[in-house]
């Protein structure tokens, strides 16, 4: 078995590795979990230890918080990766925490990208966490309401720990360049001002990201030589260019978070919010195709009979991404993005659409009624198959008033409710009038 926790010092140890936190003054960032008298905090002061998930982004803190009740905790302290480990893993952990009960100690079992255990593998801690024998602690970058069992989350406190914000992670920056037990503060290393802003943009939230950029300027700079390091903004630009690339996990909950964030950009009418999120995922490497269909969705499910133009031109955006690429598709993506996020809003169609759905599948299998059916042979026609049919074309203004086209002993039903919105209003007064002839042409033949 792996140990996660280990403490021996070697000398190419990386330097965002040394300068993990080792007590809770200098650990920076989540102070929302971490207020005094919060469960949390508790925890990590030797009280109310209990089963934990730490769900938040890379470089947020999870490990380091688990590290920090390890040291505070008297339990006996197990820690494995679930990227790493497997049943076999699984089962010494299990027995080393039986045997530690057997002696009278509890026992904390920390385990590292828990939403990389299948479920089965998941299932292996419920009987122990249960009767006590261990007491669960996962860290997950993945929401946990859909990658853990929810018989492990109902056992488990989840704690959700926030990106840090650029102050905090200047702050980290600044200490390990001063520390000299286990940062640069041995060398003579300055870090300017406009570096380290520099730097907490680049990390964008992650305190790993940032030391190990902050790390890789160092070691660029001592190999030039020269009593003073100093690493300024020059020095920095350079290690940052073509690294500088946001969250974005092409799969987990940043994904759908992101297009998420779009959709309703693109509902709400904002276009510029709108650009905002197609830019974000485009810069994060999601797959331009993907938007495109999610854009088609759109034009349908926001837009609709408003402006019917919109399922077109998303239509045309992605046809142009596929035949030219990069960048005229996206460009071609976006316009069509901003068209939508534009333009008159219906949803009326996607409401009509689900309520018949509904309707279908509550209905049952009722039969098509015969003046409907075609008669393409001549028993069919015998059997009365499309007789008193009335042709739209051949009554007045092409519609036959007072029809029934529902199945035989099914009320005519209404789904659709057009808005007053761009040609909808237009299609709403249509079909209202319409409806008005359907009641005089009753109305008459009950007469």
């Amino acid at each position: 078995m792996i140990d996660l926790f280990s403490e021996q010092s070697i000398s190419w140890q990386p330097l965002a590795d040394r300068m993990r936190p080792q007590s809770l003054d200098e650990f920076v960032g989540q102070a929302h979990l971490l207020e005094h008298g919060s469960p949390l905090r508790e925890v990590l002061e030797g009280q109310g230890l209990h089963s934990m998930v730490l769900w938040g982004p890379p470089g947020t803190g999870k490990t380091t918080l688990a590290k920090l009740i390890a040291r505070k905790s008297d339990a006996n302290f197990i820690a494995i990766s679930a990227v790493l480990s497997g049943v076999k893993d699984i089962r010494s952990a299990i027995e080393r925490a039986q045997q530690a009960k057997a002696e009278g100690r509890p026992t904390v079992l920390f385990v590292d990208e828990v939403h990389r255990f299948n479920k089965a593998q998941q299932d292996g801690f419920l009987p122990y966490v249960e009767n006590g024998t261990l007491i669960f602690v996962g860290a997950t970058t993945e929401n946990p309401s859909f990658e853990l069992n929810n018989a492990l989350l109902s056992r488990a406190r989840v704690y959700v720990l926030k990106s840090l914000d650029a102050e905090s992670i200047q702050q980290l920056l600044r200490f390990a360049v001063i520390n000299k037990e286990r940062g640069l503060g041995k060398d003579n290393v300055t870090l300017t001002e406009e570096a380290a802003v520099q730097l907490s943009r680049a990390a964008d939230g992650d305190a790993r990201r940032a030391i190990n950029l902050l790390e890789i300027a160092f070691d660029m700079q001592k190999q030039g030589g020269g009593q003073e390091i100093v690493l300024d903004d020059a020095v920095i630009a350079h290690v940052i260019s073509g690294s500088d690339i946001r969250r974005f996990d092409k799969g987990g909950e940043a994904f759908y978070d992101q297009i998420s964030a779009l959709h309703k950009s693109v509902r709400g009418s904002d276009p510029d919010a709108a650009l905002y999120w197609l830019s974000r995922m485009l810069d994060g490497g999601c797959d331009p195709l993907y938007i495109a269909r999610r854009v088609v969705r759109m034009a349908s499910e926001d837009i609709g009979n408003a402006d019917p133009r919109a399922l077109q031109l998303t239509l045309n955006a992605w046809d142009v991404q596929e035949r030219l690429g990069s960048p005229e598709g996206e460009l071609a993506i976006a316009q069509a993005v901003v068209y939508l996020a534009s333009v008159a809003k219906s949803n009326a169609v996607y409401t009509a659409f689900k309520a018949a759905m509904r309707d279908a599948q509550e209905s049952g299998s009722m039969e098509v009624p015969l003046h409907l059916r075609n008669a393409p042979t001549r028993l069919m026609k015998d059997l009365g198959y499309g007789e008193q049919y009335r042709y739209a074309h051949d009554e007045e203004g092409a519609f036959a008033a007072g029809e029934h086209y529902f199945p035989e002993g099914k009320a005519a039903q209404r789904y659709y409710f057009p808005t007053e919105r761009g040609l909808e209003k237009r299609i709403s007064e249509r079909l209202a009038y319409l409806r008005k002839l359907s009641q005089a042409n009753k109305k008459q033949t009950q007469s």
